[in-house]
C-alpha cells in the first residue's frame, strides 16, 4: 500500500504529465517545410542561361584559336606521316620537334582555358545561386516557411517550390 506522500506524489506526477500532454497541440505546431531544386535553377532559370551566354561570348575566340591549333597540329602529323620516308633524318627529327613543341603549347593553352573558364563558370554560378538564396529566403518569410531544403533524395512535388524561385528570378532578370 502507497503511503499518502507517495500517493501524493504519484497524483502530482499525474496532473503534471496531463497538463502537459493537454498543452503539446499548442506548443507543437506543424512545422511548414518546402524544397528548392539548386540544380534545375542552375540549368533553367533565366540569369543562369545568361551566365551561359557571357561565358560563350567571352570564350569563344580561346575555344576558336584552339581548335585552330588543333587543326593545324594534325595537318602537320599528317604532313610529317606522309614525307617521312622521303625526308633526311634531321629534317625529320627537326619537323618532330616542332610538332612536340607545338602539342606541347597546345595541351598548355587547353589546360589554361579549361582552368580559366571554370573558374569564370564558378564565379558566374555563384551570383545566380546567391540570387536564388535572396528569393528563397523573401518566399520563406512571406509564405511562413520554417525550414527550405536545397538538396533532398526525394522531394514531393507538393512542396517542392523550385517553380515559384525560377519566376521570382526570371522576373527579376528582365
Amino acid at each position: 500500500m502507497k503511503t499518502p506522500s507517495r500517493l501524493i506524489q504519484s497524483l502530482a506526477v499525474a496532473a503534471g504529465l496531463a497538463a502537459a500532454l493537454a498543452t503539446a497541440p499548442a506548443i507543437a505546431q506543424e512545422a511548414r517545410i518546402a524544397a528548392v531544386n539548386s540544380e534545375r535553377i542552375l540549368r533553367d532559370s533565366q540569369p543562369a542561361k545568361q551566365a551561359q551566354v557571357k561565358l560563350e561570348q567571352e570564350f569563344s575566340k580561346r575555344d576558336r584559336e584552339l581548335q585552330d591549333m588543333a587543326q593545324k597540329i594534325k595537318s602537320m602529323a599528317d604532313r610529317l606521316d606522309k614525307d617521312t620516308a622521303v625526308l633526311a633524318d634531321a629534317d625529320r627529327q627537326r619537323r618532330q620537334r616542332e610538332l612536340a613543341d607545338l602539342d606541347r603549347e597546345f595541351q598548355r593553352k587547353q589546360r589554361e582555358f579549361r582552368e580559366d573558364l571554370n573558374q569564370r563558370r564558378n564565379e558566374e554560378l555563384a551570383q545566380v545561386l546567391e540570387r536564388a538564396n535572396r528569393v528563397i529566403r523573401q518566399l520563406a518569410e512571406q509564405r511562413k516557411y520554417d525550414l527550405i531544403v536545397q538538396e533532398a533524395v526525394y522531394v514531393n512535388p507538393r512542396i517542392d517550390i523550385t517553380d515559384d524561385v525560377m519566376k521570382a528570378l526570371n522576373a527579376g532578370g528582365k
